[in-house]
């Protein structure tokens, strides 16, 4: 099957002050040392495969004190240029709110700041004409209803029950969408998700990409598509075996430093939906 690619926005945040100084997921150890000049190459290296395929890339300026900064999906959902914006859970990451939504502010959007905990495109993730709103950590069920209600668009509560698997984004992403039929083509680790959320799963998608639990703890499902390119971690060999059978071109970059803190290429990318 031949894929399309679509030219995309995203916003990002440099990690220059990226670390590890607290555990609020199992990936993050204090003991263990992040290599931030290491980390560093591999964003840019990030940033400039994504320009090398065609998309913009928009920065917010990194703040000291917000290590996890960097993780942009965090920070909001966009959806034809409206902003759903972010309320942590953790303590440690709430100011990282402001700091994206005075970027948005500049750009000329309005935000929305919801009443209840709620992380952004780490836990709703578009999916043709679904929200898929994940819930069991960090982003509560009144923060699907919130969203529900300012997109007006139907709003699917999945229950996360692996606490590896914390927000949404590291156990499902988009792969592909039909702007004609509202379907969408996704892949995901059903294990990840209470046995109702997989059973929704496969009636909604059924003809998903399943991934296995090595993929999934390699961070393969903390992927962006364009539709045709997977930016993908090369740990996950199985799942680019089986996007490559799907008609998708894999495309393997390194952020192992940012799985130290229970990130990947997914988490450091927020894409903005004109």
């Amino acid at each position: 099957m031949s894929r399309v690619s679509r030219p995309r926005r995203y916003l990002v945040c440099e990690p220059r002050h990226f670390a590890v100084h607290y555990a609020i997921n199992p990936w993050m150890r204090a003991d263990v040392p992040v290599d931030t000049a290491l980390a560093g190459r591999q964003w840019e290296t990030l940033m400039g495969t994504y320009r090398a395929h065609g998309h913009t890339v928009e920065t917010v300026p990194p703040v000291p004190g917000l290590p996890d900064m960097v993780f942009a999906a965090n920070s909001a959902l966009v959806v034809g240029g409206r902003v759903f914006g972010s309320h942590f859970h953790a303590p440690q990451r709430r100011p990282e709110s402001t700091e994206y939504e005075t970027w948005f502010k500049a750009a000329g959007y309005d935000v929305y700041r919801p009443e209840s905990p709620c992380e952004g495109e780490g836990d709703l993730v578009p999916a043709g004409r679904f929200i898929l709103a994940g819930t069991g950590f960090r982003t509560t069920p009144a923060a699907h209803r919130e969203v529900q209600e300012f997109f007006g668009m139907p709003t699917i509560g999945l229950q996360l029950v692996d606490p590896y698997f914390y927000h949404l984004d590291t156990a499902l992403f988009v792969l592909d969408e039909s702007p004609e039929t509202g379907e969408a083509h996704i892949a995901y680790y059903p294990e990840a998700f209470s046995s109702g959320s997989r059973e929704v799963l496969r009636r909604l998608f059924p003809d998903a990409v399943l991934a296995t639990r090595e993929d999934a703890m390699a961070f393969g499902l903390n992927s962006v598509s364009d539709g045709r390119h997977v930016f993908v971690a090369p740990q996950a060999t199985g799942l680019i075996a089986q996007l490559s059978a799907h008609g998708y071109v894999p495309v393997p970059v390194d952020l192992s430093e940012f799985h130290k803190a229970g990130g990947g290429i997914k988490c450091c990318t927020q894409e903005i939906r004109s």
